[in-house]
């Protein structure tokens, strides 16, 4: 154990703090309550709701995430109109496909409409 020394001038000096404790001035609680009272929401005062983008680019998660959707979108994009040459190991024929060669014609869905009688 260590000696204690007996430091009573500290002792008497925290005593003294202690014992006054400083009270604010009444002109800085009035100003206090005045903040205080300017910043409490009014009663029906509505907040303003945001914008269609807005709120489509946090339900996306933010900018992070509707740039991200962004990016991939036009590298999907990029990709479907002129893959790279390695595809075609993977997909035999990838860039040689025309709507004529698979017998896709934009035109023939209106026959499903035709009624012949």
């Amino acid at each position: 154990m260590t000696d204690r020394k007996d430091e009573t001038g500290l002792d008497a000096l925290f005593a003294a703090a202690r014992d006054e404790a400083p009270m604010p001035s009444g002109d800085f609680m009035m100003r206090l309550q005045a903040q205080a009272l300017a910043e409490m929401p009014q009663a029906g005062a509505r907040a303003a709701e945001p914008g269609f983008f807005a709120q489509l680019r946090e339900a996306l998660g933010g900018w992070k995430g509707a740039s991200g959707l962004a990016a991939a979108s036009l590298v999907g994009l990029w990709l479907g109109i002129s893959p790279p040459a390695a595809v075609s190991e993977y997909w035999p024929g990838a860039s040689q496909v025309s709507l004529g060669e698979i017998g896709l014609d934009p035109a023939s869905g209106y026959d499903l409409a035709w009624i012949e009688g």
